[in-house]
C-alpha cells in the first residue's frame, strides 16, 4: 500500500481517527478541536482520506462507519523516512548528529538506547552474531595500546599470507 502525504487539516482529522480507530461522523465531530469546522467540511476531508486509502468505510443503515486503514506508526515511519532522505542524505547517523548538536538527545541517552538494543538482540540472534558484536564493541572501547597490538597482528598475518 502506497502512503501519501497528508495536509495539516487531514492530519488533524486523522489524529482523531487514529485515537478512535473507527468512528461515525458524530464521533469525529465530538472529538474535533475548537473551532470545529462545518460538518460538510469534515465530510469532504473524510472523503479525501478514503480516496487516499487512509480510511475504509462501512455502511450501517443510513450512516457510515469509518475505520483507519493506515496505522499511525506506518504514517510516522513514512514521514521519518522522507525526512531523513530529504534533509539528511538518507543517513540516520547524520540525523543523530544533528539531534545531538541541537541538544535534543544526550550522549547518555544514545548509549542507553544502544545498550538496550544490544541486550535485546543478544537474546534474539545466534551466538555467532553476538560474538561479532561483542568483538566490535570490545575493539572500539579498548585501550589504544591493545588496538595497536591487534593492528600489528593483522598486518603480520597479511604479509605472511602474501608470501
Amino acid at each position: 500500500m502506497k502512503i501519501n502525504h497528508l495536509t495539516p487539516s487531514e492530519e488533524i482529522l486523522m489524529s482523531i481517527l487514529w485515537k478512535l480507530d473507527c468512528a461515525y461522523m458524530k464521533d469525529v465531530i465530538a472529538h474535533y478541536p475548537e473551532p470545529k469546522p462545518h460538518q460538510n467540511t469534515i465530510s469532504t476531508f473524510i472523503k479525501i482520506l478514503v480516496e487516499k486509502e487512509f480510511l475504509t468505510t462501512e455502511k450501517e443503515g443510513r450512516i457510515f462507519k469509518y475505520t483507519v486503514a493506515i496505522p499511525f506508526t506506518d504514517y510516522k515511519n513514512f514521514l521519518l523516512s522522507n525526512f531523513i532522505e530529504r534533509y539528511f542524505e538518507n543517513s540516520g547517523i547524520e540525523l543523530l548528529k544533528s539531534l545531538r548538536k541541537e541538544n535534543w538527545v544526550h550522549p547518555l541517552d544514545i548509549k542507553e538506547v544502544f545498550a538496550t538494543e544490544t541486550v535485546l538482540h543478544s537474546h534474539l540472534e545466534s551466538d555467532e552474531k553476538n560474538s561479532e558484536i561483542s568483538d566490535f564493541v570490545a575493539e572500539i572501547t579498548a585501550d589504544k595500546k591493545l588496538k595497536t597490538k591487534k593492528n600489528k597482528k593483522k598486518k603480520n598475518k597479511k604479509t605472511k599470507n602474501d608470501k
